[in-house]
């Protein structure tokens, strides 16, 4: 039997997606790699391999010989996060990295200045040369060393490329040319580099959301533990102010909790003894005692990290067809530079050095990097910025299948209702008033589990009222139950049941109750004695959500197993467009497909587990409330971490602009790559606007663009 190992590696030296590739190409080499994904964004390797045909060591070896660091996380360097990055790129100080960096950017800059000085003033001189050739030494070392490496690794990346066409520029006399082909690249890796390394701290900031540390009570004194070295069942301590290091329940004390790390919710949240924290809240006034339930790696937050982390690695189609366009983009674009070398002088007699000059900014407006980041960035720019404001989404796909659907799906109980009745009216029926009513149907459904009968035990405790003994109990599925209550046998249940029982009853009420959306229960021995009914209560935020998406040009569909006159009640005061009733699990998958053939793209959103088979049928899933539940919260294609349906149309907005934006960035680049291209002919387009406009500059606005995201609100 094939042993496969999953291992996740970080990645250090990568700056744009032709290092990703390179680093993918390197491992698939080897034998048993089962499968590799490299995002150069979040500077990580998940790589699946046979135990029994390569190891760790041999994968490591491989991205090393490819010119790239690989470390493990937590064997490699200290952790001191819930999370597996590495704490070096979120701290203050300039790393050495980005000094050396700085330092060889600042020197090469006094020499390409000295020299355009000198050349200005005197013309080209020999001393003007010395001054280029040594800013380009200084800028392009690790250019052409790297150039180099890919060489003879028989791959030519645009290390490669830019090295050539630099060269190219020294040997035909433009020597400030080939200077600043290599000054410019050398900025253009740094700054993209810089906007990776923004990128990453996009989500690590999630990571940063919890402290590092913990206060715990062991044999009755306080101790200052690092996260990780907590235990289930310890005893941590929360102070006023301080905020909340791991997930587990109050046993001490109250407090305010403000939660909009993990939820977004704008509003702190009560918290007593018995109710559930998380890790990264802030604790705002109480003191708090919290018996610790789960480990810093197993908390929601660190599961938000995680999930986060995957959800980048998951592609859009739209990203893989630019990746797609981007690997045959290139070698197009050098073939072409080789024909616009070559030809023009071997076939008309035209000069060498003005058409090699041409092919020189074509080999650099090759590179695809502007292109290839074009949705990547975009894409983790959405889904950080939503996980931010309490909303999951697991992938770039996702946010295409939102921003592409026509309608959003709702189931009612739980979704928007909020999945708790309550009794709303106790009307009297042959002269019994409402507390013996009351009283008699709380005392024998308190010995039922039934969601009804919790409301009618409620509503009786509510109201102060004390409840007699009951025998001979029996429920009745489907229909309702009796009890015996000092010698008399009464029945409470539907409609149904008290025809069944030929106990006549006000069908005039009872159906006036069922078209306000109520669903009514009858009391009674020999004779109805009283009806009570139930209704569970409607989300505050449903009416303006159901607005809101009908402006944006969704239809909404509700899907119930309730009768027909309550789902027609609900729909009618939410102004839905579309319901169905009386529904099993199996109807509801059935509906969504018929949804699917005659609009096109489906959202559904229901609680995460009732409604699994509808929500894994739909073009996207949204679980409700994952934050307090593991299944939602893996299986879901997007979950809100709390109960707030309100984000729906904050979530669909967003989707729209992030796929708007990735247009854009598409767009922008093809565009300018294009026109530089056509430019470069006439001899318009120089090297040095070519790497500074058409690599460089593109890069850089493809980046700002997408990161406009990362802050977007509804408005």
């Amino acid at each position: 039997m094939v042993e496969l190992k999953n291992i996740e590696l970080r990645i250090k030296g990568m700056d744009c997606p032709s290092c990703a590739m390179n680093v993918e190409n390197a491992v698939r080499k080897l034998n048993g790699i089962a499968e590799i994904n490299v995002d150069f964004i979040i500077g990580k390797a998940a790589i699946k391999y046979d135990l029994s045909l390569t190891n760790t060591s041999e994968i490591r070896e491989a991205i090393e010989k490819a010119g790239y660091t690989a470390l493990e996380d937590g064997k490699d360097d200290q952790e001191v996060s819930c999370s597996s990055f590495s704490t070096d790129i979120f701290e203050e100080k300039v790393p050495l990295w980005k000094q050396r960096n700085i330092r060889i950017i600042a020197l090469s800059s006094v020499l390409l200045v000295l020299g355009l000085s000198i050349e200005y003033v005197t013309g080209t001189t020999a001393l003007s040369h010395i001054l280029f050739l040594f800013a380009g030494v200084i800028s392009g070392y690790s250019i052409a060393k790297k150039g180099i490496s890919s060489l003879l690794k028989k791959r030519l990346d645009m290390n490669f490329l830019m090295t050539i066409a630099a060269v190219g520029a020294f040997s035909i006399g433009y020597g400030e040319e080939g200077a600043s082909v290599l000054y410019l690249f050398f900025i253009a890796e740094f700054l993209e580099d810089y906007a990776g390394e923004r990128a990453r701290k996009s989500i690590g900031a999630l990571v940063k959301l919890a402290p590092e540390t913990a206060i715990v009570i062991r044999d009755g004194k306080e101790f200052n533990v690092h996260v990780q070295d907590a235990n289930i069942k310890d005893i941590t301590v929360v102070r006023p102010g301080e905020k909340i290091p791991l997930d587990g329940i109050v046993i001490s004390g109250e407090s305010s909790v403000n939660q909009a790390a993990i939820t977004g919710e704008s509003m702190p949240v009560h918290k007593k003894t018995g109710d559930t924290v998380y890790a990264g809240t802030l604790n705002e006034y109480g003191y708090l005692e919290i018996i610790v339930t789960k480990r810093s790696q197993d908390t929601v937050l660190s599961k938000i990290v995680k999930l986060v982390e995957e959800a980048e690695r998951k592609k859009s189609p739209t990203e893989k067809f630019v990746d797609k366009f981007a690997r045959y983009y290139t070698p197009v674009v050098i073939f072409l530079a080789v024909g616009v070398a070559t030809v023009p002088s071997l076939v008309f007699g035209q000069p060498f050095d003005e058409w090699l000059y041409k092919a020189l900014v074509l080999l650099v407006i090759s590179c695809p990097c502007a292109l290839a980041i074009s949705t990547p960035v975009s894409m983790i720019s959405g889904i950080t910025g939503a996980a931010k404001n309490g909303v999951l989404i697991k992938g770039g796909n996702y946010i295409e299948e939102m921003a592409k659907s026509m309608v959003f799906v709702f189931d009612k109980t739980g979704t928007l209702t909020e999945g708790r009745p309550v009794v709303t009216d106790v009307l009297e029926v042959n002269n019994y008033s409402a507390n013996e009513i009351l009283g008699i149907a709380a005392s024998i459904e308190s010995l039922s589990e039934h969601p009804l009968a919790r409301a009618v035990v409620a509503k009786a405790g509510y109201v102060g009222m004390s409840l007699k003994s009951a025998s001979e109990f029996k429920a009745i599925p489907g229909k309702g139950v009796k009890g015996n209550i000092d010698g008399k046998m009464y029945y409470i249940g539907s409609p149904a049941m008290f025809s069944e029982l030929s106990i006549p009853f006000p069908q005039v009420k009872v159906r006036d109750l069922e078209e306000e959306g109520k669903t009514a229960i009858l009391l009674g021995n020999r004779e109805c004695m009283g009806i009570i009914a139930i209704m569970d209560k409607m989300r505050d935020a449903a009416p303006e959500t159901i607005i809101m998406l009908k402006k944006i040009g969704m239809r909404v569909v509700m899907l119930t197993g309730d009768n027909e006159r309550i789902a027609k009640a609900i729909a009618n005061k939410l102004g839905i467009d579309e319901y169905h009733s009386g529904l099993l699990p199996e109807d509801k998958v059935r509906i969504i497909e018929y949804l699917d053939q005659k609009y096109g793209k489906v959202v559904m959103v229901g609680d995460g587990v009732n409604d699994a088979p509808a929500l894994a049928k739909s073009s996207v899933g949204i679980a409700m409330g994952a934050i307090g539940s593991d299944v939602a919260l893996e299986t879901a294609d997007i979950a809100l971490m709390h109960d707030d349906i309100s984000k729906l149309p904050y979530l669909l907005k967003l989707s729209k602009k992030t796929l708007g934006i990735v247009k854009e960035n598409i767009f922008t680049s093809i565009a300018i790559k294009g026109s530089f291209a056509v430019l470069a002919f006439p001899g318009i387009v120089t090297l040095w606007m070519a790497v500074a406009f058409g690599d460089m500059g593109l890069s850089l606005l493809v980046i700002v663009n997408a990161m406009r995201l990362s802050v977007f609100k509804l408005r």
